[in-house]
């Protein structure tokens, strides 16, 4: 069999291009229902057999997450049994069905055009299955870009897939805009009875139609993310772990060329001395650094930043929001950028410490705006440098490091319970963040809330320092066969610590 003697840059950077999809539809529907749940809450407001609260509202606005919670955990799974490439195809499936039942959830069951309780189950029933896409997006896409890279290209592109969620964030602003085109949102205000009402004057393309083709718009991005997966190779390490040898050397030869692609084979192989593979066979600390990579992402609070922007910019006093909203929005993905071009020169774990400091002054910044009096644009800069310093560090890095720190035989089930993990304390921090900003104290009233909330995330951050100074390796540079020999050490050292009797 003829194998290629020279790799190919282009044929890797193709394959990178159709993953990285997989993160974009990840950002894409995480971010539709801003632009869509107004039109959403005043269809169903319009419902006669419930009513249609704030309680309810934000459980509709947020269903999604109880399926990226599911998808995550099962990643593991599907990841060892179907294969990196066949779980992404299973996640582009649920994005597509997911954006055609959002846009039509009456189908077979319901008339169209008369909200139920019933239809609003199925709408959320739609939304979770979303859900379930995005967190198997959101494990396996690093794992498949990280087990096809090359060592000295791994961490940029993988981090290329955080640039697509912040890229595919910012796309369906674009689409939510382009879809309102003229019409405008309904225009929606709380009764003496503590209920909503959509008032006669609201547009009723946007009650009726509009938040359907915003729902709707995803399946276009999963059908072509199906279409171009039928293209790209199965993941290598995958391959060899099944036996299928000669299939991970030709994909590991396109890449590497041949004379490369035997060396990584045969590490590959050779690595894979732990055949019983199970969670904890390299010791706990592995799982436990994973585990608490993801919690630090979430616990930051980063989430509660970008998911309520306007709201934090208003209390601040800005006379349009939405401003540095977008401004934000420019900087994020600026700043996304220069960890895609350093994480390869400067390393994981510096630009890791140095983005939990920068949050950290960002976040103390911020908490000490609402103890004195200063300008508008001393809070408005400080969160934008704690969001620009997780741009650059927790966005992207974590991801690097959670797709490639775990020894191969474990990385489907490392991954999964991470990712898990990441959106449990996501879906943690993001509920809890309004109840927190809006709490009041004595004089101080809610100043007392914004600024208990951000001196909370700041000493989060410099906890988030230390745990990477202190417990996580630097991956740079070093192979995924090179994880294995690594915490096999690491977890024979601790026992001979404990194995070893203390003398008098």
């Amino acid at each position: 069999m003829n194998y290629p003697k020279k790799g190919s840059k282009a044929y890797l950077y193709s394959i990178v291009l159709v993953a990285v999809i997989g993160g974009l539809l990840f950002g894409y529907d995480t971010a539709v229902i801003s632009g869509a749940e107004k039109g959403l809450q005043a269809y169903f407001l319009g419902a006669k057999d419930f009513a249609y609260t704030d309680v309810i509202h934000g459980i509709t606005s947020s269903s999604a997450l109880i399926g990226c919670i599911i998808g995550s955990a099962l990643s593991g799974f599907f990841a060892a049994s179907l294969g990196r490439k066949r779980s992404l195809m299973m996640a582009g499936f649920l994005f597509f069905v997911s954006a055609l039942g959002s846009y039509y959830p009456e189908f077979l069951f319901f008339e169209k055009g008369h909200p139920s309780f019933n239809l609003l189950l199925a709408f959320n029933l739609y939304r979770i299955v979303g859900g379930v896409g995005v967190g198997l997006a959101s494990a396996v896409c690093p794992m498949y870009i990280a087990e096809t890279s090359p060592s000295h290209m791994r961490g940029r592109l993988v981090s290329w897939n955080q640039f697509a969620i912040i890229f595919g964030q910012l796309v369906v602003y674009f689409v939510n805009f382009m879809i309102l085109g003229d019409h405008t949102n309904p225009i929606i205000e709380k009764t003496a009875e503590n209920l909503w009402i959509v008032l006669p004057t609201s547009d009723p393309w946007t009650i009726s139609t509009g938040w359907r083709y915003m729902f709707g718009s995803e399946a276009v991005v999963a059908f072509v993310f199906m279409f171009l997966l039928l293209f790209v190779p199965m993941s290598p390490r995958f391959l060899a772990m099944k036996g299928r040898d000669n299939e991970a050397l030709r994909v590991l030869a396109r890449i590497n060329g041949i004379a490369k692609a035997r060396e990584i084979l045969h590490d590959i192989k050779t690595a894979d001395t732990v055949k019983s593979a199970g969670l904890f066979s390299f010791g706990m600390t592995v799982i436990f650094v994973g585990i608490m990579l993801s919690v630090f992402q979430q616990a930051v609070g980063i989430n509660a930043v970008l998911y309520y922007a306007p709201r934090i910019f208003e209390s601040m006093g800005m006379g349009n929001p939405m401003v540095q909203t977008v401004i934000m929005g420019v900087v994020n993905i600026s700043f996304t950028l220069v960890a895609v071009f350093t994480v390869e020169k400067w390393g994981r774990k510096p630009l890791l410490i140095w983005g939990s400091l920068g949050m950290a002054l960002g976040a103390m910044g911020v908490a000490v705006s609402n103890m004195t009096a200063v300008p508008a644009i001393v809070p408005v800069m400080s969160i934008m440098v704690y969001s620009a310093s997780f741009m650059f560090s927790w966005g992207p890095i974590c991801w690097v490091l959670i797709s490639e720190i775990f020894p191969n035989t474990i990385r489907p089930a490392g991954v999964a319970i991470a990712v898990a993990f990441q959106w449990i304390f996501n879906f943690i921090v993001s509920s809890s963040f309004v109840p927190l900003y809006n709490m009041e104290l004595g004089s101080m009233g809610s100043h007392f809330g914004h600024m208990f909330v951000y001196l909370m995330y700041g000493v989060i951050c410099l906890a988030a320092a230390w745990f990477v100074l202190k417990l996580v390796p630097e991956t740079k540079g070093k192979t995924l066969e090179d994880m294995n020999r690594l915490w096999l050490s690491r977890s024979k050292k601790a026992a001979s610590k404990v194995e070893t009797p203390v003398e008098a």
